[in-house]
C-alpha cells in the first residue's frame, strides 16, 4: 500500500485545475481563431446631420488590450490622409475606456463636406532629456514623434484599429457663419454668410418677423489654396472655405428693429434673426469690446485653442440681450480666430460667434496672428513681425470680413489685404480702427488717414473719440513693452492722440485686462486733472487666449514681481473677460467684466470735453480706486506694499513725475534680471 505524503492531494488537485485551465484556454484560442475574433468597431450616428453644430454620437467596442493612449481622429473630408486630421480625442477621457468600449457626443460644424472618424493605437510618449525632443517608447523601440505648435506630442498614426462610416450634412449649402457689420452708409447694415457652392443667394428683411418684404441679392467671393503664403495654411491646414456672400440692407429707419433671413430657394434659408439699425442721432452709445478671443473646439488639434472664449461669449450674449432695443456694436481688436493656418478653426470661430454677430454689428481690426508672415511688405529691421499667421498672410481675415472704407495693401503675390483702417460713428462716440501690422509710420497712407480722421472729428456730434488697434502703446508686460514695435507706436501716435484729445486708446495683444491713468511719456495724471487732454490707455486682450502667465515672483527673486506694476498702471488682472462701454453726451463709462462670474470688476467714468470745460465734473470714487483691492490710488500703485508706500510718499512729496521716474527705473532693473534689455525686438508667438 502506498501512502501519499501530507499535502500531496492538494498538489494533485492544483495540477488538475491548472490542466483544466490550460485546456479551456486552448479551446478558447482555437475557437477564436477558427471563427475569427471580434474586430474593433467604430460607429457614428446619426449618419446625416441637419444643421451646423448638431451633435454626433460616436461609439466603439472590442478594442483589444486598450491603452490609455489610444485615440480618436476626426477627419473632414473623409479622403484625408491619416496624419491630416482636423482634431483628436484621447479615448481614456471616456470613463469606460479600459473595457475597450465607450461612446461620446460632440458637435460638428458644417464644413461643406462629410466627416469620418478613426481609432488608432496610442504610443506612450516621454521627453528625451538628452535631445529635448519627444520620443515614442513602445516594445523597446524609440522613434521621434511630431510635436504641436506648443511642443506637445501629436498622436501616432501607425496603427489604425477602426474607421467609421461617413457622416454627412443634409444641406452643404446651408447658410452658415452669419455676421453683421456697419457700412459707410448710416442707414445700412451689411450681412455676410457662407455656402458650399456659388449659389445665387439673397437677404430678405423687414420690420416684422412675418413681414420680410424687402429682398437684396448677395455678391459672393472665395479664395484658394494658392492664395496662402506659407505652411501650414498652404498644406495640411488647408480646407476649402466655400463661397462668402455679402449683401447690404439699405434704407433702414434710424434705430428701428429689423428681422432678416439669408439664403436661397435652392440652398435653403437661415433661421430668422433680428437687429437694431444704427441711429446717428442717438445720444447714447453701447459697445462690447475685447481682443484675442479665438475659438473653442471639442477636440485637440495642432494648436492650443481658446476654451475660455465660450465663457466670454456667454456673458456677451447676456449683455446684448440687456441692451435690448438700443443700437450697439461689438469690437474685436485683432487675433480673431487664432486659426494660424488651420482653416477649419475659422469655420469654428464664425459658428461660435454667430449667436451674437448675427444680431449686432461685429467689427474687427488686424492682429499679428491674422497677418504676420516672413514676406510681408512692411517689415523694418526693428520690427518683431514673424510667422504668427501660419501662412495665412491676412487673406482669410480680408475675405471673411468687409469693414467700412476701402483701405488695402498689396502683399506682392496673394490678394490685397483689406480692412486695415477705418472709422465709424456710433451714437456719441467716434471709433477709429487701425492696423499695427502694416505700415503705420508718418508718410504712410495709414498714418495720413488716421491723422486727418482724428483732426476732423465733429466733437459736438461725437464728443468721445476711441482708438482701437491690436498692439499696445502701454502695458506692464515686459515682452510687449520692450518691443521696439511698441516704442515706435508710442513715438508715432502719442503726440497725435494728445493733440487731438483722444478719449481712450484700446489695444489687445497682451492677454489680460489693464487700465492706465491718463498718460504722457509714462507720466500719470488723474482724469479730473488731465482736463480731457490725455488719453486713457486700456489693454483688453483677455477675450479667451490664455498663454498670458499670471503675475508670480521671478525665479530666484521672491521679492520681485515677474510683471512689476508701475504707478501708471491703475488696475490690472490676469482674468479673462471683456469691456462694456456706455456713453452719453456727458459721460463715458467703461467697465471690465470678468468672464468667470459675469460681474464688473473695474470701472472708470470719463467726462466729455464740455463737462470738463464747464467745470461741473466731480470725479467719481471708482475712477481713482483699484476695485480689486479697494486701495485708494492718489499717486499710483506698484506691485508690492513696500514699493507702494515708498512711491506714495515720494510721489506726494516730489510730485507724480518723480514717482513715476522712480518706479520706471525700478521696473527696468527687474526686467533686466530676466535678461531683457530695453530697445530690443521681441517676437513672441504666444502674444
Amino acid at each position: 500500500m502506498c501512502f501519499l505524503p501530507p499535502g500531496s492531494l492538494v498538489i494533485m488537485e492544483l495540477h488538475v485545475i491548472l490542466l483544466l485551465q490550460v485546456c479551456l484556454a486552448c479551446e478558447s484560442f482555437v475557437h477564436r481563431h477558427s471563427v475569427g475574433a471580434a474586430a474593433p468597431s467604430l460607429d457614428a450616428r446619426p449618419s446625416t446631420l441637419k444643421y451646423s453644430g448638431d451633435n454626433v454620437t460616436i461609439a466603439w467596442k472590442d478594442i483589444d488590450s486598450p491603452s490609455k493612449d489610444d485615440w480618436l481622429g476626426i477627419y473632414s473630408p473623409p479622403t484625408s490622409a491619416n496624419d491630416q486630421y482636423i482634431g483628436f480625442i484621447i479615448l481614456s477621457t471616456c470613463p469606460t475606456w479600459s473595457r475597450g468600449a465607450g461612446s461620446m457626443k460632440i458637435p460638428l460644424v458644417n464644413m461643406r463636406g462629410p466627416y469620418n472618424f478613426r481609432i488608432f493605437r496610442g504610443i506612450s510618449v516621454t521627453l528625451n532629456a538628452t535631445s529635448s525632443r519627444n520620443v515614442n517608447r513602445s516594445n523597446n523601440r524609440s522613434t521621434t514623434t511630431a510635436l504641436d505648435k506648443e511642443g506637445n506630442p501629436l498622436p501616432d498614426v501607425s496603427t489604425l484599429l477602426a474607421i467609421s462610416q461617413d457622416i454627412h450634412f443634409s444641406n452643404y449649402n446651408e447658410p452658415t457663419q452669419i455676421h453683421l457689420a456697419l457700412t459707410s452708409n448710416e442707414t445700412a447694415v451689411r450681412v455676410m454668410f457662407v455656402t458650399k457652392d456659388p449659389v445665387r443667394s439673397k437677404v430678405r428683411f423687414g420690420s416684422g418677423e412675418d413681414n420680410l418684404e424687402t429682398t437684396v441679392e448677395a455678391n459672393f467671393v472665395t479664395y484658394s489654396q494658392i492664395d496662402m503664403c506659407d505652411e501650414p495654411a498652404s498644406s495640411v491646414g488647408w480646407r476649402d472655405p466655400g463661397y462668402i456672400h455679402d449683401a447690404v440692407m439699405e434704407g433702414l429707419i434710424y434705430g428701428g428693429r429689423y428681422y432678416y433671413q439669408v439664403g436661397s430657394n435652392v440652398g435653403g434659408w437661415s433661421t430668422t434673426y433680428t437687429f437694431i439699425s444704427p441711429n446717428p442721432r442717438n445720444e447714447e452709445t453701447n459697445a462690447l469690446l475685447f481682443g484675442d478671443m479665438g475659438t473653442s473646439v471639442p477636440y485637440s488639434t495642432y494648436h492650443y485653442t481658446q476654451s475660455e472664449s465660450k465663457n466670454t461669449l456667454k456673458w456677451l450674449k447676456r449683455d446684448l440681450e440687456e441692451i435690448g432695443a438700443r443700437p450697439s456694436i461689438i469690437a474685436h481688436i485683432g487675433d480673431i480666430s487664432y486659426a494660424r493656418g488651420y482653416s477649419w478653426l475659422w469655420d469654428s470661430f464664425f459658428t461660435q460667434i454667430q449667436p451674437i454677430a448675427a444680431t449686432a454689428p461685429y467689427h474687427v481690426c488686424m492682429g499679428n496672428h491674422d497677418y504676420d508672415w516672413p514676406g510681408q511688405p512692411f517689415k523694418p529691421s526693428w520690427s518683431s513681425y514673424g510667422t504668427d499667421s501660419g501662412g495665412e498672410c491676412g487673406v482669410p481675415y480680408s475675405m471673411r470680413f468687409i469693414m467700412p472704407g476701402s483701405s488695402s495693401s498689396s502683399t506682392g503675390s496673394s490678394p490685397d489685404i483689406k480692412n486695415l483702417y477705418y472709422s465709424i460713428n456710433v451714437g456719441v462716440v467716434h471709433f477709429l480702427f487701425y492696423s499695427t501690422e502694416t505700415n503705420f509710420l508718418p508718410g504712410s497712407d495709414q498714418y495720413a488717414f488716421i491723422a486727418n480722421d482724428l483732426r476732423t472729428v465733429d466733437r459736438i456730434k461725437t464728443p468721445f473719440v476711441v482708438l482701437l488697434g491690436h498692439r499696445p502703446l502701454y502695458t506692464t508686460d515686459y515682452r510687449a513693452f520692450l518691443d521696439i514695435t511698441t516704442q515706435k507706436l508710442v513715438q508715432t501716435f502719442e503726440p497725435l492722440l494728445i493733440e487731438t484729445k483722444v478719449t481712450v486708446a484700446f489695444c489687445g495683444h497682451v492677454h489680460k485686462y489693464e487700465r492706465m491713468c491718463p498718460l504722457q511719456n509714462s507720466t500719470c495724471m488723474n482724469p479730473s486733472k488731465a482736463h480731457g487732454e490725455l488719453p486713457v490707455y486700456m489693454v483688453i486682450g483677455m477675450g479667451g487666449h490664455s498663454h498670458q502667465p499670471i503675475d508670480i515672483p521671478m525665479e530666484g527673486h521672491p521679492e520681485a514681481s515677474r510683471f512689476p506694476q508701475p504707478g501708471w498702471s491703475t488696475f490690472r488682472t490676469f482674468e479673462w473677460g471683456y469691456v462694456r462701454l456706455r456713453a452719453t453726451k456727458n459721460f463715458m463709462t467703461v467697465s471690465y467684466v470678468g468672464n468667470h462670474d459675469g460681474k464688473v470688476h473695474d470701472r472708470i467714468e470719463i467726462p466729455s470735453p464740455e463737462e470738463i470745460k464747464a467745470g461741473s465734473y466731480v470725479e467719481p470714487q471708482q475712477s481713482i480706486f483699484d476695485t480689486a483691492f479697494k486701495e485708494p490710488l492718489p499717486c499710483g500703485r506698484t506691485g508690492s506694499t513696500l514699493s507702494f508706500l515708498f512711491v506714495y510718499a515720494l510721489g506726494c512729496g516730489l510730485g507724480v513725475g518723480g514717482a513715476v521716474f522712480k518706479v520706471r527705473r525700478e521696473q527696468m532693473k527687474q526686467w533686466q534680471l530676466l535678461g531683457y534689455a530695453e530697445g530690443t525686438s521681441t517676437s513672441d508667438s504666444r502674444l
